[in-house]
């Protein structure tokens, strides 16, 4: 009987060892270098060259496949697993963001003013002409929104053909907002959008199509360095950060977007990025501040912790697998972890040219 017990508990073990656990692969936009970082097991593996200006470089994922779009223009799909690229298309002459839909790729330009819709193997299907930079592009069920940043609006754009095959969209609503908008977020049915010349900030329900402005309590009128992005989530269930234009403050309100308070930071703070369980936001700065980021505990909303690195920080990103903070370390030509259990600097990733922003896939399991 005890050998049967043996047998069994070492038959458990093996099958235990055996089973694969999923790992995380980061794709590390290397500025300056029109390359890609290529980051597994926490060392750097290899590196993915010739990808185009990569100074405002954006990487998503949807599945199996990654896109990548290039400052320049182009858009480029490429197989996250391998590291080679399958499909690539020139928008236009300046390109600022994008979006993946389950039949297409919508591609918001600066340079010629228009928005793209591509398929998902990166056709063209339509340019849909604005006459306005575009930026804060995002969808919500059959529609694509986004913002022109010369003409002072947001625009709704609605797929006539919504699952019945190659998409068709036409403008379906438009709203007038503040001035200059920059860049935007979305939970649910909420569209945020932030304004570079007004104090304040809009806000569209999406499913009303009603649109609201919130004016900010920042203060001063600092010199904006760098303009903060919403790039990442800011936005947990109960509270929304925003980065203070012009201002050393990050600003919360609750989810009615009620005022709450502002949290006086070091320097002019550029991006906020929540932890995947919503306990810690990291917020990154510009001007002297560069290599600072400060971490605030979200339901106490105090800085609890403050790093210098050896250089410009101009990326942060959460792992939603470990307990790690990756930070992309310009100037020293590093990616730092810092292990968010204990908080403190972990490790030091090396041979990485000139690091901005940090993109991970998840891996199904470990090779």
């Amino acid at each position: 009987m005890l050998k049967k017990i043996v047998a069994i508990g070492v038959f458990s073990i093996s099958l235990f060892a055996n089973t694969p656990s999923p790992v995380e692969k980061l794709f590390v936009v290397e500025r300056e270098n029109s390359s890609i970082a290529i980051i597994k097991d926490g060392l750097m593996k290899s590196r993915m060259e010739n990808m185009h200006n990569m100074n405002h470089g954006i990487i998503k994922f949807d599945g199996k496949d990654a896109y990548l779009i290039s400052r320049d223009g182009y858009v480029v799909r490429f197989d996250p697993v391998s590291d080679k690229v399958l499909d690539e298309y020139k928008t236009s002459k300046s390109a600022i963001g994008f979006v993946i839909g389950k039949n297409y790729v919508a591609v918001a330009n600066y340079d010629d003013k228009s928005v793209d819709i591509l398929t998902r193997d990166l056709k063209p299907i339509d340019k849909i002409k604005t006459g306005s930079k575009n930026v804060g592009i995002k969808i919500y069920k059959d529609m694509i929104v986004f913002a022109q940043m010369d003409n002072d609006k947001v625009s709704i754009l609605k797929d006539e053909n919504y699952g019945k095959g190659k998409p068709k969209f036409k403008i379906f609503k438009e709203f007038k907002v503040g001035e200059m908008p920059f860049d935007a977020m979305i939970k649910d049915n909420t569209y945020i959008v932030g304004f570079f010349l007004s104090k304040s900030f809009g806000v569209i329900d999406l499913d009303s199509m009603k649109y609201s402005e919130i004016k900010v309590t920042a203060e001063g009128n600092k010199p904006v360095l760098k303009v903060p992005h919403f790039g990442f989530w800011s936005l947990s269930n109960e509270r929304t950060f925003i980065p203070a234009v012009g201002d050393n403050a990050v600003m919360v309100y609750d989810k009615d977007f009620k005022f709450i308070k502002n949290i006086k930071m070091q320097g002019l703070p550029v991006f906020t990025a929540l932890s995947p369980d919503k306990k810690y936001l990291a917020v990154t700065f510009s001007g002297k501040d560069f290599p600072t980021i400060q971490i605030v505990d979200v339901k106490s909303l105090k800085i609890i912790h403050t790093f210098t690195f050896k250089g410009k920080v101009l990326h942060v990103r959460w792992s939603n697998m470990d307990p790690f903070l990756y930070v992309s370390v310009n100037d020293a030509n590093q990616v730092n972890v810092i292990n968010t259990d204990e908080w403190f600097l972990e490790r030091e990733i090396f041979q990485v040219k000139s690091p901005s922003g940090i993109f991970i896939y998840e891996l199904g399991d470990k090779k």
